[in-house]
C-alpha cells in the first residue's frame, strides 16, 4: 500500500503506477482483473476521488471515476483495459509480470498493450486533481476488463448493460495511436481516428464423398483449395473511406513528390492494387485499410483417413472498413467463392457506429506538434479493432491517443504481444503530459 503522500504524487511517477499494474497478472483467459482494479480503485480514493467497479462476473470488475468540470464541454472519456495477451512459450529477457526498470524501460507484459496507456490517462487524471485543474467538461476514467477476447465482460457489458454512465460523452481518448512512426526521413504521430470492424464468416464445402481408395477429382478437397488459392491470391473489392483517404492525404502532403505520387494513386480504386503490387513492402500497411478482409483461420472436415468427406467448412476472421458491414463482405467473399460454395455469417457485432468526426483532432494534432515541433500528427486509420467500437455505438468517438515519443529504432508494433514487450520511461513521461494537455483543452472542441 502505498502512503498517503506517495499517492498524492504518484502521478508525477507514470513509471510506478505501470509497474504496479504490470504486477497484477490479467492474463485473458481467465483475466482474473479484480486485484488490479481494486488497487487502482485504491489509488484514486487515496486522494479523494470516488471509483465504482461495476461487474458482469465479480471476478472481471470495470472501473470508473468522475472528475467534475466546470460545464462548459461535454464530459471526456479517457479508458485503456487491463487484460493482456498470454506469455506462454515466450522467452522474457526480464520476468512479464515484474515490472523491472531496466536499460530506460518499463519490461512486462502490457507495456504497451495497453498498461502502459492505462499508466498515462490515469496519471494524468490524478494530475488534474492534485493540481485542482479547471476542467472545461468532466472527465470520465474508466479502467476496462477483457478486451483481449470478446469485451463481454468489459466495453461491451457497460455499453449495452450501463449506457447511462457515458451520458453526454462525445469524444474518448484511448488506443491506439500518438506513438513515433517514421517514413523516410519524417517522423510522423499518428492519431486513430477510425477502426475496421470485426465479423466471423463460414464458407461451407460441398461434394461427394467416398471411399478413400478411388480417386476423387474435383471433389470437396479440392473445391476447397480452389477457394484458398483465390482467397490468398485476390484482392476483395476496394473500399476508399473517408477517414482513409483523410490519412493518405495528410501522409502525403508532408513527403516529396516521388514518394507522395503513389499514395495519391492508392486513392483512385482503378489504380489502387497495381499501385499496391508495384510498392511491395511500404504499401503493406494500406492493404488492409482499403479492403475488407477475410483470412482463413479454421478447417473442419473428414472423420476417417480412409473416407472423402462430403463437406467441409473453413472458418475466417473478417474485418470490415470503416462503414462497412457484415453482409458486404460476405457478399464479396461469396463473389469470391462461386456458386458451389456457401458463404454465412457466424458472428457479427452489431449496432450504428458514431459518425465519423474530427472535431478534437484539431487540438490534439496542436499538443503533438507544440510538444515535438519535428514530428507531423496525421489522423490514422486501425487495421486491427479496439474498445472504440463498442462506444462508438453510444455516439462516442474515439480518438487513438496515448502519445510516446519513441527512438527511431524502437520497433513498437513488433513487441506488442511479443516477448520482452516493454516501453521507455521518457516515453511515458512525454504521453502523460500530452494527455494532461488534452484534458485543460478538450473543451476547444467543434
Amino acid at each position: 500500500m502505498l502512503h498517503a503522500t506517495d499517492a498524492a504524487t504518484i502521478y508525477q511517477r507514470p513509471e510506478e503506477l505501470l509497474q504496479r499494474l504490470l504486477r497484477f497478472d490479467t492474463t485473458n483467459p481467465p483475466g482474473n482483473e479484480a486485484a488490479c482494479a481494486a488497487d487502482i480503485r485504491a489509488l484514486l480514493m487515496a486522494v479523494g476521488i470516488e471509483a465504482t467497479l461495476i461487474a458482469r462476473d465479480p471476478a472481471r470488475p470495470n472501473l470508473i471515476a468522475r472528475l467534475p468540470g466546470r460545464g462548459d464541454a461535454p464530459p471526456l472519456l479517457l479508458y485503456g483495459h487491463v487484460d493482456v495477451v498470454t506469455t506462454e512459450g515466450q522467452r522474457w529477457t526480464h520476468p512479464p509480470f515484474a515490472g523491472e526498470i531496466a536499460d530506460g524501460c518499463v519490461w512486462g507484459r502490457g507495456a504497451l498493450d495497453m498498461k502502459g496507456g492505462v499508466a498515462m490517462l490515469l496519471a494524468a487524471f490524478l494530475r488534474a486533481r492534485a493540481e485542482g485543474a479547471t476542467l472545461p467538461g468532466d472527465v470520465l476514467f474508466v479502467a476496462l476488463a477483457d478486451e483481449e477476447v470478446h469485451s463481454e465482460y468489459g466495453a461491451h457489458f457497460l455499453v449495452t448493460e450501463h449506457p447511462d454512465l457515458f451520458a453526454g460523452v462525445r469524444y474518448a481518448l484511448g488506443e491506439i495511436g500518438g506513438f513515433t512512426s517514421y517514413l523516410g526521413q519524417k517522423m510522423f504521430y499518428p492519431i486513430m481516428v477510425a477502426e475496421k470492424r470485426y465479423t466471423q464468416l463460414r464458407a461451407t464445402v460441398r461434394g461427394p464423398g467416398g471411399h478413400g481408395s478411388l480417386p476423387m477429382r474435383g471433389g470437396t478437397v479440392a473445391r476447397l483449395a480452389r477457394f484458398l488459392r483465390r482467397l490468398d491470391q485476390r484482392h476483395l473489392p476496394v473500399h476508399v473511406t473517408p477517414p482513409v483517404r483523410e490519412m493518405i492525404e495528410a501522409i502525403a502532403a508532408a513527403l516529396p513528390l516521388p514518394a507522395a505520387l503513389p499514395l495519391r494513386a492508392l486513392l483512385t480504386p482503378a489504380l489502387t492494387d497495381y499501385v499496391l503490387a508495384l510498392l511491395g513492402p511500404q504499401g503493406a500497411p494500406f492493404d488492409p485499410l482499403l479492403h475488407n478482409t477475410a483470412n482463413a483461420t479454421m478447417i473442419h472436415g473428414g472423420e476417417k483417413v480412409n473416407v472423402v468427406p462430403s463437406a467441409i467448412t473453413v472458418e475466417m476472421d473478417g474485418r470490415l472498413v470503416p462503414g462497412g458491414t457484415a453482409e458486404d463482405l460476405r457478399a464479396e467473399v461469396q463473389t469470391l467463392a462461386g456458386g458451389e460454395i456457401e458463404v454465412e455469417i457466424i458472428y457479427r457485432e452489431d449496432g450504428a457506429t458514431a459518425p465519423h468526426a474530427m472535431g478534437l483532432y484539431p487540438t490534439l494534432a496542436n499538443i503533438l506538434r507544440r510538444a515535438d515541433p519535428e514530428g507531423i500528427p496525421i489522423p490514422m486509420v486501425l487495421g486491427a479493432v479496439t474498445d472504440g467500437r463498442f462506444f462508438s455505438q453510444l455516439g462516442i468517438q474515439t480518438y487513438g491517443y496515448l502519445p510516446m515519443k519513441l527512438p527511431r529504432d524502437f520497433e513498437m508494433i513488433s513487441l506488442v504481444h511479443a516477448a520482452d514487450e516493454r516501453v521507455p520511461t521518457e516515453a511515458l513521461a512525454f504521453g502523460t503530459d500530452a494527455i494532461y494537455q488534452a484534458l485543460l483543452r478538450f473543451g476547444e472542441a467543434t
